[in-house]
């Protein structure tokens, strides 16, 4: 049972609506996205907001997760009143429909995250067989660390023979058949974690073997029991996060570990007197090579009189540019559509995940190009180039000489981009931001971070990532549960679209620090900014660790804390949370947060409440099980609450074990 300082918490949620203010068309609180909204009220071009409302209200019993669509016999709704109603065609109780839908979301979630990772190891994997001439490794330290973790030998050995290696073993990692666990997860947790999973059985051997076995366990007529679904479910969350790691590893080791960098946010990045486009989707092989075509290509754009060409991102890719190439980042997904509203964009590129099929449409009233280009991602009208690491540069600026083609044919009585942009500092990988500890303690940089947790002058560290969910108003919770943590001394980090919600309203800025930090946060962040001298973007209130697929680092500063502290996982006064949760990667990053022993509070509510056992399971049992927990809570507010309540509860019961430990000349306790 999950603990809270404060006792009147309970595992429920308040009574607070599910769908805020339904029939209102204005669904944002983007001060960007509010402007273009106001530009274009008088065109009736449809968007994602108008789209929410038609929707309203939404079907109760999907909502609940008591509709079952698994076979054509249905689909069943579960009704409360007793007799043949209560279950479905098959006899499956609401615990079992439940349970069967939840983990069918993790299975989707892993899937989406392990198709990026499978990318990034095919391009690794073409470089090693001299088949990718336009890629390259750019950071050789982090191939030689990250080999050392995985047992691959580096001594007098060349760095592509041991790339080979590494992607030899991450492809393993796909499709083992061997009962041994996978390698990148099990090279980066901790102990304590690692024989929790073999104690219950859900340490994955394989990732694609995870997906496919929990969709065969929920398959109908086989597994009914939910507790054994919602593990299998757990053991793909696992595999979710390995293909994460997989993925943000080997980015960092062909296309460089992010570091400090400043840039800017907002839909005002876009330039009317520039050939502007767009890269959208989570994939860095394709958008890293369209950056470095379109500043070879900088003359081609001024032969049809643009100044040049201006490359924005757009939701998980312009969060992987923003961090390594200092690439503006235009918004976030909710907000995709605004970007080509604007009349200015020439093209959008997209490649894979959180794309609206919608933006094609939205196309068709401007000059914009919409381009696809991976096979599995094609949307009806949109040109399609099919992109080839192999051809990559090539690739790549025909994506811009489409672009500057459309710029010939703009309309400049259609364009009309608003003015809000804001500062950013980003870039803070675990590299990084071990670096700027180690500053003050060389020896033990992380234990900077964790004696002013001790100290009280920290309350602990939170990890904010997530969707877009328009259920409440775009952004609005994402920034209301930020700034009730970094007021109460929360070292914030964030990823994918909540890192975005504070990119474009300058909340990634130091000059954001002294209007929303406390006073022990604003202390910390001067101690680290006056040991970083060389480092003239500053330190920011909430530090941008990339996309929605680097989750992952966050865990990594989890277990360097675990590590430090000499606990275990669900000791480290650490949370997670994702304000507006949408996509089903959420959902599985947030099971595999849970089972790795974190408490996670999610803002918009999954299909769970249709089932008291299950809501019990994930709320409550799971904690007993594995320290971490649900925290199910649309009330950003409330949320935030109990974030720092499980945070306070965690530091007191830290400190009384090492005092007591201490006291006793003992070995720190472990239990939770």
């Amino acid at each position: 049972m999950p603990r809270y300082r404060d006792l009147t918490h309970t595992a429920r949620p308040s009574n607070a609506p599910r769908v805020v203010d339904p029939k209102n068309h204005v669904r944002t609180t983007d001060p960007g996205a509010l402007q273009m909204l106001k530009m274009v009220e008088d065109s009736k071009i449809e968007s994602v907001f108008d789209r929410v409302v038609a929707q309203q209200p939404q079907c109760t019993f999907g909502y609940n997760g008591i509709c079952c669509k698994i076979c054509i016999a249905g689909p069943c709704r579960i009704k409360k009143e007793e007799g043949p109603g209560s279950r479905g065609i098959c006899g499956a109780s609401a615990y079992t429909i439940v349970s069967r839908n939840l983990v069918r979301y993790i299975a989707g979630g892993a899937a989406s995250h392990s198709e990026h990772a499978r990318h990034i190891l095919h391009t690794a994997h073409a470089l090693t067989e001299g088949k990718a001439p336009d890629y390259e490794i750019k950071s050789p330290a982090k191939l030689l660390k990250l080999a050392e973790k995985l047992g691959i030998a580096t001594l007098n050995r060349d760095n592509m023979e041991i790339l080979k290696e590494v992607v030899e073993l991450g492809y393993a990692d796909f499709g083992r058949y061997q009962d041994r666990p996978i390698a990148f997860l099990d090279s980066f947790i901790t102990e304590g974690r690692r024989k929790k999973f073999q104690h219950t059985n859900i340490m994955p051997t394989a990732i694609d073997g995870s997906v496919t076995e929990i969709i065969a366990q929920t398959a109908m007529g086989v597994d009914s029991d939910p507790v054994n679904i919602i593990f299998g479910g757990l053991k793909t969350a696992l595999a979710d996060l390995a293909g994460s790691y997989i993925g943000t590893t080997i980015s960092d080791v062909l296309f460089g570990i992010p570091e400090p960098i400043v840039s800017e946010a907002n839909l005002g990045v876009i330039n009317p007197k520039m050939v502007n486009i767009a890269v959208h989707g989570h994939n860095p092989v394709l958008s890293e090579m369209v950056v470095a075509a379109a500043r070879a290509m900088k003359e081609d754009a001024k032969k049809v009189g643009a100044e040049g060409i201006n490359i924005v991102g757009i939701c998980c890719t312009g969060n992987e540019l923003l961090m390594r190439e200092g690439v503006y980042l235009a918004t976030s997904s909710a907000s995709q559509e605004m970007a080509i509203m604007t009349g200015a964009l020439d093209a959008m590129v997209v490649d894979i995940q959180c794309i609206y099929p919608s933006v094609q449409t939205v196309a068709e009233c401007f000059h914009t190009k919409v381009v696809t280009t991976e096979f599995m991602m094609k949307i009806p009208g949109a040109q399609h180039i099919a992109f080839n690491t192999a051809t990559a540069m090539t690739d790549a600026k025909k994506l811009i000489s489409i672009a500057i083609e459309a710029y010939k044919h703009r309309d400049p009585k259609k364009i009309s981009i608003p003015n809000e942009r804001h500062h950013v500092v980003a870039g803070f990988s675990i590299e990084a931001l071990t670096e700027v500890f180690a500053k003050v303690c060389p020896d033990r940089p992380i234990s900077v971070l964790t004696d002013a947790i001790l100290s009280g002058q920290l309350k602990g560290v939170a990890l904010l990532a997530g969707c877009n969910n328009l259920k409440r108003l775009q952004d609005e919770s994402h920034i209301a549960v930020l700034k009730e943590l970094v007021k109460n001394d929360v070292f914030v980090i964030a990823t994918g679209c909540s890192a975005g919600a504070y990119a474009k309203f300058g909340l990634m800025s130091p000059s954001a620090v002294d209007g929303y930090a406390g006073d022990g946060l604003k202390s910390f962040l001067k101690t680290l900014e006056e040991a970083n001298p060389q480092l003239s973007t500053g330190l920011p209130l909430v530090f941008h660790m990339g996309a929605c697929v680097d989750n992952s680092r966050g865990m990594d500063l989890a277990i360097a804390m675990a590590n430090e502290l000499g606990v275990d996982v669900p000791k480290v006064p650490f949370v997670a949370s994702a304000p507006e949760a949408m996509h089903e990667k959420a959902i599985s990053i947030g099971s595999w947060a849970v089972t790795m022993g974190l408490p996670v509070h999610v803002g918009s509510l999954p299909p769970v409440e249709g089932s008291d056992l299950v809501y019990g399971v994930t709320t409550q049992i799971a904690h007993d099980v594995f320290g971490g927990n649900f925290i199910f809570e649309v009330d950003p507010l409330i949320g935030a609450t109990k974030l720092l309540d499980a945070l306070e509860y965690r530091t007191w019961k830290l400190g009384i074990h090492k005092m007591t430990a201490e006291k006793n000349e003992t070995t720190l306790a472990q239990g939770w």
